[in-house]
């Protein structure tokens, strides 16, 4: 199982936004950058939108960041795009056959290790911000 490209490539999109504050960020601009369809970053920015990550206004090309760098975390970004099934990132199969010792316990076994894992990833998230990737991408840079 994999969490989808959207999470990465929204990272990219706000990461991008950030390092071209006096530019215009159009989807073709940052669709360049992430080297997808213009149509793929407009599905992503407006999940982002939604989320009230990025601001998008109508009649004029280009989105700006909604918040500050340092107020947006992974998290945020991963909740934004990637819309899980009852908030829950593993799918349990939802029916094992109670006539096997395996399938009477399995969910009941799996299914605390799941949350745990969840949890642990939700909460690394939480304590990275786009800032973090932009002072990261600057040092690589030497900016």
């Amino acid at each position: 199982m994999a969490i989808s490209s959207r999470f990465s490539v929204g990272i990219h999109i706000l990461t991008l936004i950030a390092f071209n504050k006096d530019g215009v960020s159009s989807s073709d601009y940052l669709a360049a950058s992430v080297n997808t369809n213009p149509a793929l970053i407009r599905k992503i920015t407006g999940m982002l939108k939604k989320a009230g990550l990025v601001e998008v206004r109508p009649g004029v090309a280009g989105t700006t960041l909604a918040r500050k760098l340092s107020e947006i975390t992974l998290l945020d970004v991963y909740q934004a795009v990637d819309v899980v099934q009852d908030n829950e990132l593993f799918n349990v199969h939802p029916s094992p056959s109670p006539k096997c010792e395996v399938g009477r316990n399995i969910q009941e076994t799996i299914v605390p290790i799941l949350s745990s894992a969840q949890l642990a990833l939700e909460k690394v998230l939480q304590h990275v911000t786009i800032g973090d990737i932009v002072k990261d991408i600057h040092m690589k840079e030497g900016i």
